[in-house]
């Protein structure tokens, strides 16, 4: 089953003292795109996050974010009193004596260096627990919101293939007319030059010029291809890049046949297989 790489997961764990949301997004990528936004405290466990998300959604842009919103009244920000208190000391220095507003110096004081002072918060082992098991939530959500958006891409893709095949056999129908039409097409140019003919001649580099134009290969191998795809989107496991190598294979056999064809009706058709596999192209780019 395949899986699209456009997906979105969120979890959100609710701590005594603050409120940690997780999200991960992604979009299509050749490879995997791994961005993660990730608060400081949590820093040392970022190796383990970004292998656990290599491992689960493999291809792709991601984004990863954690967010903390504290919800307690305390904070790890305090106001370093001392320092504050000197600058607004040195700064009625500056001034005239007299002139001096505190409140404008105590705006000014705390843009300071060292105004403020943050006390590092050590990692909580039993909160970053709590924190994996929402982690693993969000991925499970992507996932499935993965799942979902293939399988309209999947549905997609049988209905243009259903298309191409039914094309592929009207082009098998017309093949013996537009044999004929070419011998036809090439007796009338010979009659119109009123020369006179080796017809042994003209049979032989008659079977020599069909030849070139046969198509039976290029018809075989083309529906072997379209087979073959539908074989792979069948397949429990999600194999874009598979189905890519497919589509260029298909895309070869047609160009081949429209290039052969040398016959409007067969030329017209080949134009709506392209049309169909442009299509796919395009799908395909967001298959993981």
């Amino acid at each position: 089953m395949i899986q699209s790489m456009t997906g979105y997961g969120k979890s959100v764990l609710h701590l005594p003292s603050k409120k940690v949301t997780i999200e991960i997004k992604s979009l299509n990528s050749k490879n995997l795109d791994l961005n993660t936004r990730i608060p400081s405290y949590y820093k040392e466990k970022e190796l383990s996050v970004r292998k656990k998300l290599a491992s689960n959604l493999v291809r792709g842009k991601v984004d990863f974010s954690i967010y903390v919103e504290m919800t307690a009244d305390e904070t790890s920000t305090t106001v370093n009193n001392a320092v504050v208190r000197e600058y607004i000391q040195q700064l009625r220095n500056v001034t005239q004596a007299g002139s001096s507003d505190d409140i404008e110096l105590l705006k000014m004081a705390v843009r300071m260096p060292d105004a403020l002072k943050t006390e590092r918060e050590e990692l909580d082992e039993e909160e970053w627990n709590q924190i994996d098991i929402h982690i693993d939530e969000a991925l499970k959500e992507i996932i499935q919101y993965r799942k979902d958006e293939a399988k309209s891409l999947e549905e997609d893709f049988k209905v243009r293939i259903a298309n191409i095949q039914l094309a592929l056999e009207e082009i098998k129908k017309l093949d013996g007319d537009r044999i004929e039409h070419v011998k036809e097409r090439l007796q009338k140019a010979l009659t119109e030059l009123k020369v006179e003919i080796d017809e042994n001649r003209f049979e032989q580099e008659l079977i020599y010029y069909l030849e070139k134009l046969d198509i039976n290969e290029e018809k075989v191998r083309l529906a072997n291809h379209l087979e073959y795809f539908l074989e792979q989107l069948a397949t429990p496991d999600s194999n874009g890049k598979k189905l890519g190598f497919i589509i260029q294979e298909i895309g070869r056999e047609i160009n081949t046949t429209g290039s052969k064809a040398n016959f409007a009706p067969m030329q017209k058709l080949v134009i709506q297989m392209k049309d169909e596999l442009e299509k796919i192209k395009e799908q395909i780019l967001n298959v993981l």
